[in-house]
This record gives C-alpha cells, structure tokens and sequence, in this order.
C-alpha cells in the first residue's frame, strides 16, 4: 500500500512504501497504480487473490479500484467495524472489499458488515440500517429500473479530453442504464464542489492532522512487542532508516500531525465545516432531485464521499487511450 495511506508526505509516490518498494499496475508498464489501498487492487487485478479488502480515508479504495480496472466498495462509515486497522480519520476511515465483479464485492460485504463492541459507536449507529437479509439479496440484473440516478461532470469530467475514448465509454454506459429503466437525471452540480475537494479550505486537512495522532497513538499503545509506540517514535525511526527515503521523500504530513494536541476548538469548527459542507452540498443535491444515487467518470468523487462518510462504488467501465 502507499505508506502511511499515504500520509507520511505529499511528495510520496502513491503505491509506495519502503518495506516493498513501488507497487505496479498490473495492465500498464510503468502504470500509476494509485492509492492507499495500491497492492489489494493491483493483487486482485493481477489473479494473486480473489477478493481483497481495503481501508479508505479519501479515495484509499475508490481510486485504486479505479486505476487498476477492479470493483472497489466503500461501505458507509460505520457499516464495518475498523477495528485492528491503523485509521487515519474515525470520521471517514471505512473498510470495504476490492473484486472483479459487483458480487463479489456484495458477498464479501455480507460477511464483514455489523456491530463490533471493539469499535462500538460507530458500528452500533450504523447497523441500525442494515436491511434484514443483507444486501446480497439486492442483486438484480434489472434493478435499477425506476431508480433516479443523477449524473455529476463537472468537475470530474475536466481531467478527461472531449475526444477521450473514457467519455464515449460513459455516455455508453448511460444509454445501457437507460435502457435497462434507470432515470438518468444529466448535468447535476453540487453546490461549493470547489471547496469541498479542496482539503485545506473544507477543513479536513485540519482535523485528519489531529484525529491521526490520537488514533496512531492509541493503536501503537495496545501492540504486545513493538519497539514503536507513538508517532514522535516513528518520526524518529524514519529518520534512522535508509529504507524510507527521508531526504527524498521526507515526512511532513506526519510531522504536522505530531504537532497538534488533541481535538480543540479550531478541529471540532473544521469538522463541523465539513458536516455543513456535505449537508448543503452532497445531501441537497440527493435530496432535491429525490436521487437513488449519483454517477460521474473517473474516481473524483471519492473526494465528496469522503468528508460526509458517504459509501461509493467505482466499477471498469473503460479505458483511456495511454
């Protein structure tokens, strides 16, 4: 996976860590694998396992699944348990499976979805929700019929050229849903999309920098033999080994996070922020265009996803031309 997930630094390779070195795209010579959850996409893409699990903050899941042409699941936050995982964030780490296919995904879900007493608030809430049977039953070739999808592109269909053969594939793809009885509501926009994909303006930069510390603590805390046990331990190790690159790399984003103290003022106003954000953003759009779901090209929303704890699913659809 990329170290760190990867929040060690921002000029870290995504799909890089120094105890196996770069991961590869298994389709594409030299491909960008993407990240976090790099080697639990690209094992699955390349026949290595069946099913994968992985764990995301914002796009850890979505973006590799994306990259290396396999389903990522981001389930609800809350809808499985994250205990025993190093989180970044209890606000937005989720823990979903990586496939080949929709059902595969969907039977793996089945399994790890619940309540689990070792990370009991957050799944406790959520599995107030779950149906009962679960959700394997929602497996229907034609269920999607009467369903209203809305269909977001702007911003992410930016990163894509007019000719871009992902684009056909998507309008493609939009005439099979019709035709299969989905309601494609076309050209929705959500309001301050900017500043929501924006961490530093929507306040998430903010609070993952606090909420890491705490939980990278706690975590380090309850390991049996472990000759690291904090952050400050870390930065320190890192700092001593060869093997992470520091000169290259370095390791600001961890070195931020050791600074804060806890959840203050200024933390608990950002998260708030993004709670605003999501709830005039993300959930009006939902909400008043009465959608079963959204769709857009590429793995962009991940980042709209991610600041709400909203679940997303990412499937091949196609590829561009490089």
């Amino acid at each position: 996976m990329s170290e760190w997930s990867p929040f060690r630094s921002l000029k870290l390779p995504l799909g890089w860590c120094g105890g196996g070195g770069q991961g590869m795209n298994p389709y594409v010579e030299l491909g960008d694998p993407h990240g976090s959850s790099s080697r639990s996409a690209i094992s699955v893409a390349a026949n290595m396992v069946a099913v994968s699990l992985g764990a995301e903050t914002n796009g850890s899941i979505i973006c590799p699944a994306d990259y290396n042409s396999v389903v990522g699941f981001k389930p609800t936050v809350g809808l499985t348990s994250r205990a025993g995982i190093i989180t970044i964030s209890l606000q937005q780490d989720s823990v979903g499976p990586i496939c080949k296919t929709v059902s595969d995904g969907v039977y793996v879900l089945d399994v790890i979805y619940g309540f689990d007493p070792r990370d009991s608030q957050a799944t406790l809430k959520a599995s107030n929700f779950i149906p009962d049977g679960g959700y394997k039953q929602f497996l229907n070739e034609n269920g999607l019929a009467k369903k209203r999808l809305g269909v977001v592109r702007i911003p992410f269909s930016g990163s894509y050229t007019p000719e871009s053969i992902a684009r056909s594939d998507f309008e493609n793809h939009l005439n099979t849903l019709r035709e299969k009885g989905a309601i494609i509501v076309d050209n929705l926009e959500i309001d301050n999309i900017d500043t929501v994909l924006n961490p530093g303006e929507s306040g998430e930069s903010k609070a993952l920098a606090a909420e890491f510390k705490l939980n990278i603590n706690e975590y380090m805390r309850q390991l049996i033999i472990s000759p690291v046990r904090s952050l400050a331990d870390i930065l320190a190790f890192n700092n001593k080994s060869l093997r992470e690159k520091i000169e290259e790399y370095g390791q600001d984003m961890l070195m931020l996070s050791e600074m804060t103290n806890g959840i203050g003022e200024e933390e608990r106003a950002a998260m708030e922020m993004m709670a605003n954000l999501s709830q005039d953003g993300f959930e009006k759009l939902m909400k008043e265009n009465e959608l079963d779901a959204t769709m857009s090209i590429g793995p962009g929303m991940s980042g709209v996803l991610a600041i709400g704890g909203y679940p997303g699913v990412t499937v091949p659809a196609g590829n561009q031309e490089n």
